[in-house]
């Protein structure tokens, strides 16, 4: 007898169906087709235990499963639910008619428990585009998979379960979320806030601009000096996210298993900071069948890596184009996936090995040329593509000690709010950006005037820093944003004068 359940396969952060199709016959032997990786070839032992734990029989004949299209890998153990019933419909163990209804999916344990799977978000989204009824699956991934309306998300803990439900024994409800309103009342919640940063006010200002134009930022300064506290606590002044944002970001986690049990909507920004030990494929995704990297859990939130130059060069080289594309492209010999990385880069950096290099109070035992050497650890095209380079220095004990509390993030996010409202005007042309570090360069000729007073003032500065093509780009965004805050159509000499003061740390001009 012919039977065919439906599972699902995830490549890249999309989702497609697959045909499971099981067949038992005359003969002997248990056979997977159709590309399956050890994992499903395992199944077997999975397979069988759980039928016996439960009660039901394995066939001792000839039992062939055929995963369709049978030119494309799968992977994975979250075949292993569709398969058994696959086989106990085939053996007319199963009586039902509603299996070409659901995507069925998950891990068996022995005794016919379910394990939770990953990647269930883009497979209950291709369900209920393909039309299925709903989706049965692991109890743990519900609240993810009901994120998705109109699409019956039917939880089960263990393989008799399903089996129930299908043949009518039993009736499960639908797991239902409101997701707007669960999005709304927990979305922006940050525990770490501007308000407990004392002093730094340049600081501030600087992460203020960045977030206002999404522009990358370096800080640079001695150990001690809170560039790490202040990358953290940056999260908390970004606009919320928008549920087109959230669903996004969701996806990208759901893939990489990176939710929690139970987990629903990600409603705050992602704040990814990896150990300077990291690999350039963990960093920007790949491995066998590709997986997102660091950048891509970072999409529409915040990548700090911390201590820059400790990166392995190779490593920070492979950002060079993900950063200018907003994606990062992985190609293999028999498939090419687009993982978004759209994220913001918050790097921080001591401005010599031993740290205290333009310290107001330590002097630096670094040798000459150190410094210089230290520098060259990160490249000159990578600094160029960091709009911001801001030097961080001790706060004072007056400082520390000030009983006045600083300004909380919320205040900060209004302003920067508005300032993101005005570049939504000004971009709502334009689907692919979003903001003003977003801008091509020739939008910027267009966007980014400046009067000759401050074209003297540019060209002035261009020379005596040394600063490159796309750096004279990354000045005028700058500038634009930080117009965009004081409310101003113009970009006036002032702003200008600010915008290029971020680049003040460009190498030739800072440490020699």
């Amino acid at each position: 007898m012919l039977t065919k359940t439906f599972g699902s396969a995830v490549q890249g952060v999309n989702a497609y169906t697959i045909t499971i199709e099981v067949v038992v016959s005359q003969g002997t032997g248990f056979f997977v087709v159709g590309l399956p990786d050890n994992a499903i070839k395992e199944s077997q032992q999975r397979v069988e235990a759980a039928l016996k734990f439960r009660n039901y029989r394995m066939p001792r004949t000839k039992v062939v499963v055929n995963m369709a299209p049978a030119d494309i890998r799968k992977e994975g153990s979250s075949y292993d639910l569709p398969i058994a019933l696959g086989i106990l419909h085939a053996s007319q163990q199963l009586n039902t008619e509603r299996l070409s209804e659901y995507v069925v999916m998950g891990e068996l344990a022995l005794d016919g428990a379910l394990r939770p799977i990953r990647g269930v978000l883009p497979i209950a989204i291709q369900a209920r585009k393909e039309g299925f009824k709903g989706l049965i699956l692991p109890k743990e991934n519900a609240q993810e998979a009901a994120i998705v309306n109109n699409l019956d998300v039917i939880p089960v803990e263990t393989m008799q379960e399903a089996v129930d439900f299908l043949e009518g024994r039993q009736t499960i409800e639908p797991v239902v979320i409101d997701t707007r309103n669960v999005f709304q009342h927990t979305a922006n919640q940050y525990a770490a806030d501007f308000a407990d940063v004392q002093g730094q006010e340049n600081i501030k200002r600087a992460l203020e601009i960045a977030a206002a134009g999404g522009h990358n930022v370096i800080m640079i300064g001695p150990p001690g000096a809170g560039k790490t506290m202040l990358a953290k606590r940056l999260p908390s002044i970004l606009p919320p996210l928008n549920m087109q944002e959230a669903l996004e970001t969701t996806k990208i986690h759901s893939v990489a298993g990176k939710l929690g049990v139970n987990s629903s909507l990600l409603n705050n920004r992602p704040f990814r900071s990896p150990h300077h030990t990291i690999s350039d494929v963990a960093l920007v995704g790949g491995g066998g069948n590709p997986q997102p990297g660091e950048i891509s859990l970072a999409h529409n939130g915040v990548l700090f890596l911390d201590e820059l130059p400790e990166f392995k060069r190779t490593v920070l080289e492979v950002m060079r184009q993900p950063l200018e594309e907003r994606r990062v492209t992985i190609s293999r010999a028999k498939l090419s996936i687009d993982f978004p990385a759209n994220f913001m880069l918050i790097a921080s950096m001591n401005p010599c090995p031993c740290g205290y290099y333009n310290h107001p109070e330590k002097e630096c035992v670094c040798g000459p040329g150190v410094v210089q050497r230290y520098l060259n650890k990160v490249s000159g095209p990578l600094l160029d593509r960091i709009d911001l380079h801001v030097e961080v220095t001790p706060v004072t004990f007056d400082q520390m000690t000030e009983t006045r509390r600083a300004e909380n993030s919320q205040d900060i996010q209004q302003r920067v709010e508005k300032a993101r409202q005005q570049q939504a005007a000004r971009f709502q042309e334009f689907s692919e950006i979003h903001s003003n570090a977003m801008m091509p360069s020739q939008m910027v000729k267009d966007i980014c005037r400046i009067d000759q007073a401050g074209l003297a003032l540019l060209k002035t500065a261009m020379e005596r820093l040394g600063l490159s093509a796309r750096a004279y780009d990354r000045i005028l965004k700058v500038a634009r944003t930080i117009a965009d805050l004081a409310d101003a159509e113009e970009i006036r000499i002032e702003h200008l004068a600010e915008a290029i003061q971020y680049r003040s740390l460009d190498r030739e001009g800072w440490a020699g």
